[in-house]
């Protein structure tokens, strides 16, 4: 059993993973810091069955000032899953997402050096692709939106520092995760919580972009794999997608029969930075890891929107 750090430990995926580690009788030690991109309880709500747990430790620090050579004694692991997410607010606060995307990194990393950490297992996002992100790892990467190009930035100083000082990395490339715990300001959230309120959705375009859609237990297995495979996995770069592509417009109809509503859409044009088709390539993760999505997305919607359906009777 390991001792494993995970920051953004209150996060969507975060307090997941922290469950499915402790779960297998890993020691998890977390690390958030709250940033208020949302709201703070529910973060808190997030990771409740952690700290019930006799082997979480928690830490409320800030990767970008906070005393990582601590918080990081004993550790053999890491899963860096902090960010500062979303496409939208990083045009208007493009420091923000490249303090916490980029120098909180760097700083975590230089702590890793020093540390001699064995794994750092790093999360970056489809983002990183650009409009289209379909084709394998090695593909081109042009960002399309500031918060790709803070992600990427934090990809190259893992490079960097594997590189130079033989720290030990994997990096995954997330797309379009949901189910419970799914961020406030996500699609999938923003959609059901309409539908359950019978108030309007803005859709933005025309509804026809496209997601490969990764629930949140598949997510967790993949990078889980990582971490118990690292002997394949240590230098390599994998992505972490769903068996299933939709569009929006697809989407919509499978939440409408679901809950039995319609949504009143409030159509928009496209913003700038949406990508247009995500459809994660997979091999490489199935060929070195053994990874294979089985989550079906009516499977996984319905259980967010239970989720979502209890969320609202408790507020």
């Amino acid at each position: 059993m390991s001792r494993c750090l995970i920051t953004g430990v209150a996060g969507f995926i975060g307090s997941h993973l922290s469950e499915a580690l402790l779960d297998q009788g890993h020691e998890v030690v977390g690390l958030d810091c709250f940033v208020p991109y949302y709201g703070r309880t529910v973060k808190e709500a997030n990771m409740a069955s952690s700290q019930a747990h006799n082997r979480f430790t928690f830490h409320e620090t800030d990767l970008r000032s906070g005393d990582l050579h601590s918080v990081l004694q004993g550790c053999e692991v890491i899963f860096h899953l902090a960010a500062m997410p979303g496409l939208m607010k990083s045009w208007s606060d493009f420091q923000l997402y490249s303090s916490c995307n980029v120098e909180g990194t760097q700083r975590l990393l230089d702590a890793a050096r020093d540390e001699k950490i064995e794994h750092f297992i790093h999360v970056s996002t489809s983002s990183v692709y650009g409009k289209e992100a379909t084709e394998p790892e090695d593909s081109p990467l042009k960002p399309f939106s500031p918060y790709g190009i803070t992600k990427l930035a934090a990809e190259q100083l893992c490079r960097a520092y594997a590189a130079n000082f033989d720290v030990p990395i994997t990096i995954l490339r997330y797309f379009s995760v949901y189910g419970p715990r799914q961020r406030p300001d996500m699609a999938y959230h923003i959609l059901i919580r309409a539908l359950l309120n019978g108030e309007p959705f803005t859709l933005y375009g025309d509804g026809e972009q496209t997601r490969s859609n990764t629930y949140y237990s598949d997510c967790v297995a993949a990078t889980r794999l990582a971490f118990e495979r690292r002997d394949r996995a240590i230098g390599e770069t994998f992505n972490v997608g769903g068996g299933e592509i939709l569009s929006l417009n697809e989407v919509i109809r499978l939440l409408e029969e679901i809950t039995g509503r319609s949504i009143v859409p409030d159509r928009r044009p496209a913003r700038p930075g949406d990508q247009k088709h995500t459809a994660a390539n997979i091999d490489k993760a199935r060929r070195i890891l053994g990874y294979e999505p089985i989550t079906r997305v009516k499977e996984g919607l319905k259980a967010q929107v239970e989720w979502q359906t209890e969320l609202m009777k408790k507020a």
